[in-house]
């Protein structure tokens, strides 16, 4: 056995621990059991390699349980306010705009309302208004009375939801004073340009285009709750989120506007690479953008070097990382389980399209389109339908007939942002070209949204058919790769 399929095997091995113990529980006899045979093994022959891999995989897996089992211990732990909320807090994330209200995620001194003991600082979140205006880093006077997060519905685990970022306590009822403004430093200061791109944009390009166009942008879904539900319902709510594939464009114009300034393309790729990140802290550092930022930063890093049909690899491993770091988002991010899932599927189907049914015969991209989209849409189809209950019939044909427009709209809105800054007239005139693309897009899917038989709902999707899925698919690609190595 190669040594990057023990490395692959091993990592699953650890990712599969992670999994199992995020939806069931190993049991102290299994665990042992488990520990005991992988160590026996060792035991009988440590010299056979295909022992020694046999039993580290037992190995990784019960460490991804035992990850998950030290995250869910803390969760438990956590105890219930023993008084009120008067102090003063630090706004540490970008306030999140809700229909009517908005959450503000703050920082607050644990002993405020746990007791002298406590020491550590304790992420809140609180609700107001939706009409006051606060930002990243500033610092309020707070008064409430906290409450431990409880599951409001039976549907979607809440607490759990806040958990995995680390929030256990909610303010609903609270009173705010400001006490100070912008102590975020360099982020701080990023946002707040950000902030005067996105005006830019809003007042060259009318509404709800201009929507459109700073979520392609900057990422966000900025769309009115009405647009959400149509772009929901053609399968196109990935271009407004921040994904992989809104970053390997911006990389990819990065990398080009890097040769034009005479890098080579060595040194281009490292200058998107950087582009990148200060593209994923311009947002805010959303979990969705950092995911989207690796996913397609290894993406483009595989075509770059050629190697696309064996990045999987470094995909896996770029997982197996962030569940390292926080092994809740696996079952309590439904964002990761999407990204992480369309993004192998991209890898490990694109070869067979490109060779079996692409191959010489190009239709002007339509065709790459096609199958892109196909290959995201059957990794990603179960977890849809087991959490969202809906399935998007006329996503492929929406897909086909934005997709190719995305790119060029994203480089116009972009020169609208630069020139609507040093030469508004010149600004403009992109603004109205950017106007036009965008309301081809938005008209686009409204039109294909208004079909009776765009999508369908389906709420018998079980865990077990979300399970059946994957192993039918894990058993095609095997298949598939044997025929195709001849072994």
């Amino acid at each position: 056995m190669h040594k990057s399929e023990i490395f692959l095997i091993l990592t699953l091995s650890f990712i599969g621990g992670i999994f199992y113990q995020s939806f069931w529980s190993l049991s102290l006899f299994l665990l042992w059991f488990i520990l005991i045979i992988s160590l026996g093994l060792l035991l009988i022959d440590y010299k056979n390699k295909n022992i020694i891999a046999l039993s580290m995989v037992g190995i990784f897996f019960l460490l991804g349980v035992g990850r998950v089992e030290l995250e869910l211990n803390k969760v438990k732990e956590i105890r219930s306010p023993q008084r009120e909320i008067l102090t003063e807090a630090r706004i540490i994330k970008e306030p999140e705009q809700k229909e009517f209200y908005q959450n503000l995620v703050v920082a607050v001194a644990g002993n405020s309302f746990l007791g002298d003991e406590e020491r550590n600082d304790k992420k809140v979140l609180v609700r107001t208004e939706l009409f006051r205006e606060f930002s990243y880093g500033d610092k309020i006077k707070l008064a409430c009375q906290a409450e431990l997060v409880e599951n409001q519905t039976e549907d979607f685990d809440y607490k759990m939801y806040l958990a995995k970022d680390e929030i256990y306590y909610i303010c609903k009822k609270s009173k705010i004073e400001k006490a100070k403004q912008n102590e975020a430093g360099i982020y701080g200061f990023i946002l707040e340009n950000r902030f005067k791109l996105e005006a830019i944009v809003n007042r060259i390009i009318p509404q709800p285009e201009a929507s459109l166009a700073n979520g392609l942008l900057f990422g966000g879904n900025r769309l009115s709750k009405e647009k959400q539900e149509i772009f929901s319902k053609t399968g196109m709510t990935h271009i407004v989120a921040v994904s992989g594939y809104n970053v390997t464009i911006i990389a990819q114009y990065l990398m080009m506007l890097g040769i034009f300034f005479g890098l080579w393309r060595q040194q281009a790729f490292y200058f998107a690479f950087l582009g990148i990140i200060l593209f994923v802290a311009m947002i805010g550092f959303p979990s969705s953008a950092v995911r989207a930022g690796v996913m397609g930063l290894l993406i483009l890093w595989a075509i770059k070097n050629g190697r696309l049909a064996t990045a999987d690899n470094a995909i896996v491993l770029a997982g197996a990382i962030m569940l390292l770091i926080n092994p809740l988002l696996l079952r309590w991010d439904i964002g990761f389980q999407l990204s992480f899932l369309a993004t192998i599927g991209l890898i490990k189907t694109a070869p067979f399209w490109e060779r079996y049914l692409v191959g010489k015969n190009k239709l002007l991209g339509i065709d790459e389109i096609i199958f892109m989209t196909l290959s995201a849409q059957i990794f990603v189809l179960p977890i849809i339908l087991y959490n969202f209950h809906s399935l998007s019939v006329i996503s492929v044909l929406a897909n086909v007939l934005v997709l190719p427009i995305i790119p060029l709209t994203m480089l116009f809105v972009a020169l609208t942002v630069i020139f609507g800054l040093i030469f508004y007239p010149l600004g403009l005139a992109f603004g109205w070209i950017s106007y036009y693309l965008l309301k081809y897009e938005i008209g686009a899917i409204d039109y294909l949204a208004d079909f009776k038989w765009a999508s369908f709902e389906i709420n018998n999707f079980t865990a077990l058919g979300v399970v059946i899925w994957y192993l039918i698919l894990v058993g095609g690609i095997y298949w598939i790769n044997k025929k195709r190595n001849g072994k």
